[in-house]
């Protein structure tokens, strides 16, 4: 499958997650099976003003490739410029408008799925940053703002029209957040209209709920988000699945008690320790999601401060949760 000039040989991506993908669960994800990542959501004004902390967001590990970096905003010349700077930071193959975003600080600045109340608005953005940024331009979108407003397929029309090299469908309203179930049959519409591809999101927790996605839909793509929140061998079970293979069991505790260090070490060796340790507490308990008698070392990871603290606990886990 190509988007735009771009080939990709996997069929699974790594939705973008603001709070959770950054630089160090996106490499474990990849090697996992993850065929293509995006970053964490970027403010387009963060970036034409320069904010520092924003630009950190865009750095890629090295030989992320096919990787994406998304950015969010409403204003198309502010976006235009953001989509070249965050194209010349992180030399990612793909340049990502966040068009789903339903947090309320984010639309309420008429960004992230505010855009799908304006269907003409939208496009406008989007052209811009088609003309303005050096690689393909992608879009991630939700079914629509709420149940009485369902135009994923109209809006996909639109920026197809406006060079848009392929979009994603999270099978959710904004009303909806991330509650109820996710609705496919708008992505199957979406993908049955369009020439460019359509990449399906929503509600994939398993590596059959990927193929029943994929089969749903007719989608190109299927994109894995809070299903792989702890569990990055979601990748590797879909790869699997998708290839007609052996679905592969999750690793032993105390593999996946090893994943989860190395993950908290990349993010220490990208933030520093005392950022990446706060930001890998809840990290570390997604990881002992599900497992018995986890909830006493649940309440240590909550606690933890330091790189020692994370090896202290992860020996205790690893003697005591066999």
């Amino acid at each position: 499958m190509k988007i735009g000039n771009v080939t990709l040989s996997s069929r699974l991506a790594l939705a973008p997650m603001a709070g959770v993908t950054d630089l160090a669960f996106r490499q474990i994800c990849a090697e996992q099976g993850a065929g293509m990542t995006t970053t964490e959501m970027v403010s387009s004004k963060a970036l034409c003003y320069q904010d520092r902390k924003s630009r950190g967001l865009l750095k890629l590990f090295d030989g992320e490739h096919p990787a994406s970096v998304q950015i969010f905003g409403s204003d198309p010349v502010c976006m235009a410029e953001a989509s070249c700077i965050a194209a010349e930071i992180s030399g990612a193959d793909f340049m990502d408008i966040n068009m789903g975003c339903p947090v309320g600080k984010v639309v309420s600045n008429g960004d992230g799925s505010a855009l799908m109340k304006d269907v003409d608005k939208a496009a406008r953005v989007a052209e811009a940053v088609v003309k303005a940024c050096p690689v393909p331009v992608t879009v991630k979108m939700r079914r629509g703002w709420d149940k009485g407003s369902i135009n994923a397929l109209e809006l996909s029309r639109a920026l197809e029209q406006v060079g848009v090299a392929a979009v994603a469908i999270h099978g959710r309203t904004r009303a909806q957040m991330y509650s109820g179930a996710a609705d496919w049959t708008t992505i199957r519409e979406v993908k049955e209209a369009l020439h460019i591809p359509v990449i399906a999101n929503g509600d994939v927790f398993s590596a059959q709920d990927a193929v029943a996605l994929l089969h749903a839909t007719g989608a190109d793509m299927v994109m894995i988000g809070r299903g792989c929140f702890g569990n990055p061998w979601l990748f590797a079970q879909a790869k699997a699945a998708l290839e007609g293979k052996e679905i592969p069991d999750l690793p032993p505790l105390h593999e996946r008690c090893d994943t989860a260090v190395r993950q908290i070490e990349l993010a220490v060796e990208d933030k520093g320790e005392h950022i990446a340790i706060l930001e890998a507490r809840r990290h570390y308990a997604w990881y002992l999601k599900g497992v018995a008698h986890a909830n006493y070392y649940k309440e240590q990871i909550v606690r933890m401060n330091t790189l020692e603290d994370v090896y202290r606990v992860t020996e205790g886990i690893k003697r005591d949760l066999k």
